[in-house]
């Protein structure tokens, strides 16, 4: 069986030789993130290059997705390394405080306005909530704080307040700099770390087109602020991904689960595209294989019906890099056998469609999920309509027909559909269809005399034009 829900991994140290790399794209691979958190620019540009040759040498298309780190608020340097707080210690946070000057009594802080967010009351969670102070005061610069939840605090720790509200922006002039570094290598993704509003995307998506970039926006929700303004970020958004760790800091964990279901179901509700991500293999940064939990965790988000799960450090910097990915394909082709309902046709059953491509695209859905229809065959210019058809669940497979390779390397993360490159010499009605039978027959996706449903447009170059399906029965090719 062939995976439906794709596969995000991040690239790091783990995944730099040509050979891991081949070997994880046979694997599953169908999106590569670069994370902008770590590494420089040289080893960037060094590993877009390396994934695009791996990508050509496999014969494959692969996305490339460059995710922004965004103002992640984090504790300065201590003297020594690190400290050990106790519960009940006084501790305090201070911007002011130099680079290197943390020690048993306090440390310094990266947000300089961060005493402006803060009072009495408010509890603060260090290290991925691993430590909790309580704020007692604020005087001037200095959060005077008690240590609730103590243990070992290193340098450059992550503060989050627990449920949210710390006013630094979205964007920082790394994030900026990152930006024009993304646009320049042509990224197919471009990833918001910490996004507040819709406006938070639409900056992003403002200064990526500026500097020549041609991707589209995933909107990372991990702050309190992105679950209570979702909506516009959706809007704004042309993916969401679900990141659940600093989301489950801020929010807690208890409620993380009912969150990221919520955010799966509006997302895909609203005709856009879904990542999970976080910590969903995290073992297999040490061992060969997940565990039982990890599985499941995986094979919830596929069954909820996520587009794409993701890897951070499993393959950046684990010992498994593609045994991680081997094991979530097989999760998420195991997860796909057992669909949450067998009728999948209620989607937007009771809207009114504006747009004639999006019409035909559910028209072909309806039509396949009532009928023994082998695969979904569209021609495609920008991929729009594919992404339509993978909102509503099937397991019938839609290939994107196009002769752009942006096009391709976008509709792969979509779920449920794999790309096909191909460009149309022939526009006589049956010379298209005998075309379009060779390249799937001559790749093995559909067989002779199997039903098919065949989505176009009039004019070939025209984005939006699709206005037609025709139910087709593959016929051999002299």
């Amino acid at each position: 069986m062939r995976k439906r829900t794709k596969i995000v991994a991040t690239l790091g140290p783990a995944s730099d030789d040509m050979k891991t790399l081949r070997e994880m794209i046979d694997a599953g691979l169908d999106v590569a993130r670069l994370n902008f958190s770590h590494g420089n620019e040289a080893d960037h540009r060094a590993r877009a290059e390396a994934l695009r040759s791996a990508a050509a040498a496999s014969d494959r298309d692969v996305g490339l997705m460059g995710d922004l780190q965004g103002p992640k608020i984090r504790i300065k340097r201590f003297e020594h390394g690190s400290v050990v707080l106790a519960d009940g210690d006084a501790f305090f946070l201070d911007s002011t405080l130099g680079l290197e000057d943390g020690n048993q009594e306090g440390v310094g802080v990266a947000l300089e306005s961060l005493h402006k967010d803060l009072s009495g009351g408010d509890v603060l969670l260090l290290n991925d909530g691993m430590i909790t102070l309580t704020v007692d005061r604020v005087e001037g610069t200095r959060i005077y704080t008690k240590v609730v939840n103590g243990g070992i605090l290193s340098d450059h720790k992550g503060i989050n307040r627990k449920g949210g509200g710390l006013s630094a922006s979205a964007l920082t002039d790394v994030d900026r700099a990152n930006i024009k570094l993304a646009a320049e290598l042509k990224m197919d993704f471009l990833a918001v770390s910490f996004v507040r509003s819709g406006d938070d995307v639409e900056e992003a998506r403002r200064l990526f087109r500026e500097a020549g970039g041609e991707g589209v926006i995933v909107a990372k929700v991990e702050r309190t602020e992105a679950v209570e303004n979702i909506d516009s970020i959706i809007e704004a958004a042309d993916v969401v991904m679900v990141a659940r760790g600093d989301l489950g800091v801020e929010m807690g964990y208890a409620e993380l689960t009912g969150i990221q279901k919520r955010l799966i179901q509006n997302t895909r509700s609203k005709n856009k595209v879904v990542i999970t991500a976080t910590q969903m293999m995290e073992s297999m940064i040490q061992n060969p294989i997940p565990t039982r939990a990890e599985v499941s965790d995986v094979a919830n988000a596929v069954i909820d019906g996520t587009d794409a799960v993701m890897l951070s450090g499993e393959t950046a910097v684990g010992a498994y890099p593609v045994e991680a990915i081997r094991a979530m394909s097989n999760v998420c082709i195991g997860a796909e056998k057992y669909p949450v309902e067998a009728s999948h046709m209620g989607y937007r059953s009771d809207d009114t469609f504006e747009l004639v491509d999006e019409a035909i695209a559910m028209a072909v859905m309806y039509t396949a999920n009532h009928m023994d229809v082998k695969a979904i065959i569209a021609l495609t210019e920008s991929g729009s309509t594919t992404r339509w058809m993978s909102r509503v669940r099937s397991d019938i497979p839609i290939y994107a027909l196009t002769p752009y390779s942006a096009t391709s390397r976008r509709v792969v993360l979509y779920r449920g559909v794999y790309p096909v490159h191909f460009d149309i010499h022939e526009t006589e009605r049956d010379h298209l269809y005998a075309s379009i039978f060779e390249a799937l027959l001559s790749r093995g996706l559909v067989e002779v005399d199997d039903l098919v449903i065949f989505s176009k447009g009039d004019l070939t170059g025209i984005s939006g034009g699709t206005n037609a399906m025709k139910i087709l029965e593959v016929k051999a090719q002299r």
